[in-house]
């Protein structure tokens, strides 16, 4: 026994260099009193002086019912220069972004009077609050239950409105679809606006509507601002599929003053999954993946190189899975499906390599009962497994990982999931786990594991630029003594800097990591 656990940790330092210190050096801020106990991050932006501006919805009652927006504002030193109490909560918030100096909110609300649905938009100057309301979008409709409802693999377009707003990376821009349905007659419109709110697009793609419902994921835009690109999921009407088939394909959808053009890459035995679009210098990239088949599971990783003005492919590749990577994550069990991939960073090295990541997610439900003996639907929400992948400026795989990763809630996902930072060709993942040292898989592999505790340690992962993995726990629970929101992370790439905002209970702070290597 003894002889098999030098074995194993002999090959666990070998495989992961957990001996290497990360070149990583962090900073705890100071620790503030909070009253509202139960609150969630909506919005965390830096002014062009480096103040931090962090947008938190508060809840409170015996029913945790929402009662307002808690706006903090911190200087560079990580201080806590003010607070503020904006006491709205007639609408749901959408989207929250700092520019030109100031503060601007957008919310949906459903007017009674008027049958319609609008969209406001709340703007105050940082730090001088006094919030002006404008009306951006009054679309009349009949109410419904989730006009906002965001599910990635199980979409509702029957409830008669659904709406959805998407971001460029770079926060210069916000797009609104609206799918409207009243007495048979359907209505598409897109619009998209600047971040001084002027409206650059207007849209109406009712006409594609008649024969898709698009659902859109992904957001793009040309450094004029000229044109938008988004990707989203076509889902085919009027039309019966085979059990296990998929209902849907993924298209790419360029939208200027001139109009709209649409781009589909599948292909017999090719079939396009989480396409994200990128621009490299005056082309447009689409990276993702792609299933052989029209099921659910992915087989590999698809690159096209486009011209931006007519979507012409210009190079495609197709690269899939190696044995490698499947081993890395099932095992011997290589007969298992990969499937329910979501985007979440992509970045350009200096030599026009791509490196990406991706997250295995998915929404469980199922029946509780609650404290008055009546039954409840619960939703469980699935942050599993990390993929990280290196194409060259080719669009060739040069290495494909998996990171073993298991979590789930049913509440706020902040203190769940990754986020991850690139330079220099290393990637770092930041993750949180109540565990000692991840778990150990057969002898061979390693499983990060949330673990039941409150008190959370924070792990780093890096991948070098060869693909090679170490980890190493940066911060140990005792610490940092507060958990970190290790999902909605505020990422300076000019200083190489990490923030993180930690709360519990009623004290919170911030924390910044500073990547040196």
């Amino acid at each position: 026994m003894l002889r098999n656990l030098f074995l194993i940790a002999g090959f666990l330092a070998f495989l992961f260099c957990q001996a290497q210190e990360m070149p990583l050096d962090y900073h705890f801020g100071e620790k503030y009193k909070d009253r509202y106990k139960y609150s969630n991050l909506l919005s965390f932006s830096e002014t062009i002086s480096g103040e931090k501006i962090l947008v938190r919805a508060y809840y409170t009652g015996i029913l945790l019912r929402p009662k307002g927006y808690l706006i903090e504002r911190y200087n560079q030193q990580l201080e806590l220069i003010d607070e503020y109490n904006y006491k709205f909560r007639e609408a749901d918030f959408v989207h929250g972004f700092i520019a030109n100096g100031q503060i601007y909110l957008l919310f949906l609300a459903y007017d009674q009077e008027q049958s319609a649905y609008e969209y406001t938009v709340h703007q105050s100057p940082v730090g001088n609050y006094n919030f002006n309301v404008h009306s951006l979008l009054t679309i009349p409709a009949k109410q419904v239950d989730q006009p906002l409802e965001k599910n990635y693999f199980n979409r509702d377009f029957k409830s008669g409105f659904t709406t959805t707003v998407l971001s460029d990376p770079d926060a210069r821009t916000f797009s609104i679809s609206i799918l409207r349905n009243h007495e048979k007659e359907l209505e598409h419109r897109i619009l998209v606006f600047n971040n001084q709110l002027n409206k650059i697009l207007d849209v109406d793609f009712s006409e594609p509507s008649e024969e898709k419902n698009y659902a859109f994921e992904e957001m793009a835009v040309s450094p004029d601002l000229s044109s938008v690109y988004l990707v989203g999921k076509a889902y085919v009407r009027k039309r019966r599929f085979k059990e296990g088939e998929r209902r849907y394909q993924y298209e790419l959808l360029k939208l200027n003053k001139r109009g709209v053009k649409t781009r589909i890459f599948d292909e017999p035995g090719k079939y396009s999954e989480a396409i994200k679009p990128l621009w490299r210098k005056d082309k447009l990239v689409c990276a993702g993946f792609y299933a052989d088949r029209k099921d659910n599971r992915y087989n590999g990783l698809q690159y096209f190189l486009l011209d931006p003005e007519d979507l012409t492919v210009l190079k495609s590749k197709y690269n899939p899975f190696s044995e490698q990577f499947m081993v890395d994550k099932f095992g011997k069990d290589t007969d298992k499906a990969i499937k329910n991939l979501v985007f979440k960073e992509a970045h350009f090295t200096e030599d026009g390599s791509l490196l990406f990541n991706a997250e295995e997610f998915f929404v469980t439900e199922s029946m509780q009962t609650n404290a008055s003996g009546g039954r409840v639907r619960i939703e469980r929400y699935h942050h599993n497994d990390i993929v990280s992948v290196k194409l060259d400026a080719q669009g060739d795989l040069v290495w494909a990982r998996n990171i073993n990763k298991t979590e789930v809630t049913q509440g706020d996902s902040a203190y769940t999931s990754y986020s991850s930072f690139t330079r220099n060709g290393q990637t770092y993942f930041f993750i949180c786990s109540s565990a000692e040292e991840p778990q150990l898989i057969n002898n061979k592999r390693v499983l990060f594991k949330q673990g039941y505790s409150r008190r959370r340690n924070v792990f780093v992962i890096q991948l070098d630029p060869e693909g090679q993995m170490s980890y190493e726990k940066v911060m140990d629970a005792a610490e940092a003594r507060l958990p970190l929101m290790v999902s909605k992370p505020l990422i300076n790439t000019e200083e190489d800097r990490l923030l993180f905002y930690a709360k519990q209970g009623s004290r919170k702070q911030l924390v910044s990591i500073q990547v040196r290597g």
